[in-house]
């Protein structure tokens, strides 16, 4: 069975959300809305499009962080009977004319997690660009592997079986350190994956919630983490390759 739905963790975006909301549902998606503790402003917003047909709400009391947001979501879908979930930034940075193509994709190839690769346009800023070629060969070295060719874009189509399976026995970050936490962890498990290219523009918006000194701690913290998982692991890792 393939019955997706796509996950929107929320956080100050009311100028953006109704928009990537419209696309969601005009590819026939339904929606699970994260609020994580936003201001008064955009839940008066999610409160209005929780009236829609095929629109979830979920309100977190304190906020939890994108990944928390996200991995609540992701109960949530399991709750309600969807099989994959594809998970949407609310910012309007992710090309949504690309819902289709990942929909498309999972239901082609259910097992696996179906990952946006981003091309950038001139909005990017460029520290983060360049800062994310750092997170890249970190996540080579704690995969042994190329596999991952981006584990920073949330714009993902997962099937929930093996995705709840991991967060409910591993602990994820909660944060900005949650998509390349998340994906890592999923290698070791031999999850599958496949990516699409993807176009990504910053931000519809205008609002960012990456805090640069803070969340950079949180995303070297990890690194250090699965560097020392992956020691723990590559017995297994390597073996495993050898059998392919």
């Amino acid at each position: 069975m393939h019955n997706p739905c796509a996950i929107v963790p929320v956080y100050n975006h009311e100028d953006a959300i109704t928009t990537v909301v419209d696309a969601l549902i005009a590819s026939n998606l339904p929606c699970i809305l994260v609020d994580d503790a936003s201001s008064l402003r955009c839940a008066r917003v999610l409160d209005r499009l929780a009236q829609r047909e095929m629109v979830y709400l979920i309100r977190l009391a304190e906020n939890q962080g994108k990944g928390g947001a996200v991995m609540t979501g992701l109960r949530e879908a399991s709750r309600l009977g969807f099989s994959h979930a594809l998970q949407v930034d609310a910012d309007g940075q992710h090309d949504l004319q690309d819902i289709k193509r990942f929909i498309e994709q999972s239901r082609r190839h259910p097992r696996a997690v179906i990952c946006g690769y981003p091309q950038y346009d001139a909005s990017v800023p460029k520290g983060r660009l360049y800062a994310r070629y750092l997170t890249h060969v970190m996540v080579w070295i704690n995969t042994l592997s190329l596999q991952i060719r981006d584990s920073m874009c949330g714009f993902r189509m997962y099937p929930l079986p093996p995705v709840l399976a991991l967060i409910e026995s591993a602990k994820i970050g909660k944060r900005m350190d949650f998509d390349s936490d998340i994906l890592v962890r999923l290698a070791w498990r031999n999850q599958p994956m496949l990516w699409l290219q993807t176009k990504v523009h910053y931000p519809l918006d205008g609002v960012s919630h990456f805090r640069m000194f803070h969340d950079n701690v949180l995303i070297s913290s990890m690194h250090t983490r699965l560097f020392f998982g992956m020691l723990l692991r590559a017995p297994m890792i390597l073996w495993r390759r050898w059998r392919a």
